[in-house]
């Protein structure tokens, strides 16, 4: 009896917030910076504010976009604001669904979900509200999305506290 009241428990444990949190934290910083990094270095943006100017798009217009590809505190600040929201939100979404899982699993869920959002943000919504999401298709937005996903799968099993 008290076997199947533990395999109960465990089964409708409830997510660990903070460790949820701080996944998607973590894993938008490593994005971003990969991002702001990766995209000028190999030729796929004009400067390393580029992306935030990208990502900044969604909330405040195309009219942000680059030219020029400058440093923009308020463009940056909407970026990080939409970036963090979303990358929060996706984390939590895949602690709902890792939360039992082993690492190893809870890593390639992240990465499976990463992908998938890939997809939706770089093919569905840039053929529709934000087509210039379509000139980023490239191997390093593929990279920085796997390795987010990687980092939020992992970071969460690494730090959620069980919880009855």
């Amino acid at each position: 009896m008290a076997e199947i009241t533990v395999a109960r428990e465990a089964h409708t444990r409830a997510i660990d917030w903070s460790a949820a949190v701080w996944a998607g934290v973590v894993a938008g910083i490593v994005f971003v910076m990969m991002e702001m990094l990766l995209m000028p270095m190999f030729g796929f943006a004009p400067s390393m504010w580029a992306p935030p100017r990208m990502m900044a798009a969604t909330g405040m217009g195309k009219g942000v976009l680059p030219p020029p590809a400058t440093f923009d505190l308020l463009v940056v600040m909407v970026a990080m604001v939409i970036h963090f929201t979303t990358s929060i939100l996706f984390a939590i979404a895949v602690a709902l669904v890792i939360r039992r899982m082993t690492t190893g699993a809870a890593i390639a869920v992240g990465v499976i979900g990463a992908l998938l959002l890939y997809g939706f943000v770089f093919y569905i919504m840039a053929a529709g509200p934000w087509p210039w999401f379509a000139m980023a298709r490239n191997w390093v937005s593929i990279l920085a999305h796997v390795v987010f996903g990687a980092i939020v799968g992992w970071w969460y099993r690494a730090r959620a506290t069980p919880r009855e």
